[in-house]
């Protein structure tokens, strides 16, 4: 993968460094593959030290990383053995990608001072795995020149060794600028990944969906489990998670078609019996049934699965019931 030219270097694709110095981290990348990136990571957390091992193993040199705590420290330790561990601006100053993975608040201002303190310039990629932003946020890099780009990860991460296996056939949120689109997808598919595209103006969408799914559905789960045990169900783990997977899988492969449980068959009576009941002994879980039923009860009639009279039953149930 070749980066712009930067002023000053050769067009061969061998790197000028901006600092002299000797390459630090995995061992210099030969001039010989001049395809290979110099990459910095700005964020050792769960996310960036995975990524940059993942370049790592595809090859490229990690350059250096930040790690402010003693989680990241000892995660970079594990993930990036040998990395130079020091400040944002001195380990971007001479990367030709800057992975800039500090939490979403964080990455406006971690930009900025990048941009700041001269360490992104003309012809660096600047690129972020921030599922909320797109490409905007990176604009002080951009106004400098650098090429940003966006990469998400679309599972959740562990920040260890693991995860550089489960990255293996994972999808990754991407937005580029118009002519970068092929060099963004060529990172994340050398992360053993795969890219799908996400338009610029789509990136709040696609977070709040992304959210709705991951971190609700573990809500749910995990809301589901604390019942069963209140109830003093054995085995509530053995009970719940087959149900899931297999609702997941259905959802996926039939959509609406393959809803199931009382609100399909517009039972109206077992709403009320369940809202009822919740109501009584876990009352945010009621507010949550109530609400994602009468979600459900909107998809199913847009769907074609319940008609205009067993939707009005079953709203009348999620309104009324206590």
């Amino acid at each position: 993968m070749h980066r712009p030219t930067r002023e000053g270097e050769a067009s061969t694709g061998h790197r000028t460094c901006r600092h002299a110095s000797t390459p630090l981290g995995f061992g210099a990348v030969s001039d010989a593959a001049p395809s290979r990136l110099r990459i910095a990571i700005v964020g050792s957390g769960r996310v960036g030290a995975v990524l940059g091992a993942a370049w790592h193993r595809a090859g490229h040199l990690i350059v250096g990383a930040t790690a402010r705590s003693e989680t990241s420290r000892l995660r970079a330790d594990a993930l990036l053995p040998g990395v130079r561990i020091a400040d944002p601006s001195s380990v971007a100053a001479d990367a030709d990608l800057v992975l800039v993975a500090v939490p979403d608040p964080d990455l406006p201002s971690v930009v900025e001072e990048l941009v700041g303190s001269g360490s992104v310039g003309s012809g660096q990629f600047v690129v972020h795995p921030a599922g909320r932003y797109g490409l905007r946020v990176l604009q002080p890099a951009t106004d400098v020149g650098a090429i940003p780009l966006a990469i998400h990860p679309a599972l959740p991460l562990t920040g260890t060794t693991m995860d550089l296996e489960r990255l293996s056939g994972a999808a990754f949120g991407v937005t580029a600028p118009e002519g970068m689109r092929t060099v963004a997808e060529a990172l994340v598919v050398e992360l053993g990944a795969e890219p799908v595209w996400v338009p610029e103006e789509a990136r709040g969408r696609y977070h709040a969906a992304l959210a709705f799914a991951a971190n609700y559905s573990m809500t749910l789960v995990n809301s589901s489990l604390a019942l069963l045990r209140d109830a003093s169900t054995e085995s509530p783990e053995r009970l719940i998670g087959p149900l899931v997977r297999a609702s997941v899988e259905t959802a996926l492969e039939r959509g609406e078609g393959g809803q199931t449980g009382p609100i399909s068959r517009a039972d109206h009576a077992t709403v009320t019996e369940h809202l009822t009941l919740l109501s009584e002994q876990a009352p945010l879980v009621a507010q949550a049934y109530r609400a994602l039923g009468l979600l459900t009860v909107d998809r199913l009639l847009d769907a074609g699965v319940l008609d205009t009279e067993q939707a009005s039953r079953v709203l009348r149930s999620l309104e009324e019931a206590p």
